[in-house]
């Protein structure tokens, strides 16, 4: 399938070694935080694969929906601004008292935002957007949270490509891929193009929201849908998608006092942030699971940061002030 080239590629591979060496095992770190600053993190690979669909299709305004600090949302404003299409975005949450982080940027890119609350339906809000620019004469087109389907997914796949060029100028195997799992399609695009490859790395996933039951049940229909789309046969079973969901603390994008304080002891020690949402939670799971000894038999982890530093609001950085 076609793809726009808007993001920052190939993202580095750097190694952990403070940090790997303190816990014993080889650590290395994917750059994904790097793909841009507005169009930024893992959310802009999905993007180049669902707004080329949307272009080709002959849409002008993108439509989609996340939480109160969604960096899919932001990206997803970023390039319509880009590209000259209009954008709508359902935001759910609380109705916030200040408009910071993302959801400032979503508004100076221009997105017309709709804040709805917990209780709405995302969905049904998203539809009502559609009829109404329907109805006005635009051709809407509408991404999913996360860009999180067959579409989006592509972008993740692509990056398993990208990781195994970078293992051969490298000259190692990862053998464990560990990643945030926020919606499902990140994921479920890097264990299709793993399987497809015959790769046989793991790919953990820590979860940031649902519970493993619910994220194995949504990237498995994604990924019957990315076979399906290719004209292939999906496996019968999928018994090897991998999520924890041990490490969601207080729920998505609330922060507890000790994960703030594993982010920035992380910073002022190993020279890189991490978010509090969703790369934050993640990490914290990893280090914590390889000093329980889940991983002792792997050779080479490689952590994906996949962006969202703009996510940071003020309490949460009060907060985490504090920790230093």
């Amino acid at each position: 399938m076609e793809r726009l080239h808007i993001a920052n590629l190939p993202t580095p591979i750097q190694k952990l070694d403070h940090l790997g060496e303190e816990l014993g095992v080889n650590l290395y770190l994917k750059r994904d935080d790097f793909t841009g600053t507005e169009v930024s993190g893992n959310k802009v690979r999905k993007l180049e694969f669902s707004v080329q669909d949307a272009l080709q299709k002959g849409c002008d305004t993108l439509i989609t929906a996340g939480g109160i600090q969604s960096n899919h949302c932001r990206a997803t404003a970023a390039v319509a601004a880009k590209l000259g299409l209009g954008c709508d975005l359902v935001i759910r949450g609380e109705i916030p008292t200040r408009f910071e982080g993302n959801l400032f940027m979503d508004k100076a890119l221009g997105a017309r935002v709709h804040l709805i609350p917990l209780e709405e339906s995302r969905e049904e809000k998203m539809d009502a957007i559609v009829k109404n620019l329907k109805g006005q004469g635009y051709k809407p087109y509408v991404i999913p949270v996360g860009a999180s389907n067959a579409v989006g997914s592509l972008g993740y796949a692509a990056a398993m490509e990208e990781i195994s060029r970078q293992e051969s100028s490298l000259g190692i195997h990862f053998d464990e891929i560990v990643i945030a799992v926020g919606s499902g399609g990140t994921y479920a695009g890097l264990w299709y193009a793993n399987q497809k490859q015959g790769a046989h790395r793991k790919i953990h996933g820590f979860a940031v929201d649902h519970n493993t039951e619910v994220f194995v049940e949504i990237i498995t229909e994604i990924l019957n849908e990315m076979y399906d789309n290719a004209g292939l046969r999906a496996p019968k079973e999928y018994n090897d998608i991998l999520i924890n969901d041990q490490y969601i603390g207080d729920g998505y994008a609330k922060s507890r006092p000790d994960e703030l304080a594993f982010i920035m002891k992380i910073a002022r020690e190993n020279g890189f942030l991490l978010d509090p949402v969703y790369t934050g939670k993640a990490f914290y799971g990893l280090v914590s699971e390889i000093q329980k000894g889940s991983f002792k038999d792997a050779k080479n982890i490689l952590f994906i940061h996949t962006g969202g530093l703009q996510g940071w609001t003020h309490a949460q950085r009060e907060m985490a002030l504090k920790m230093l």
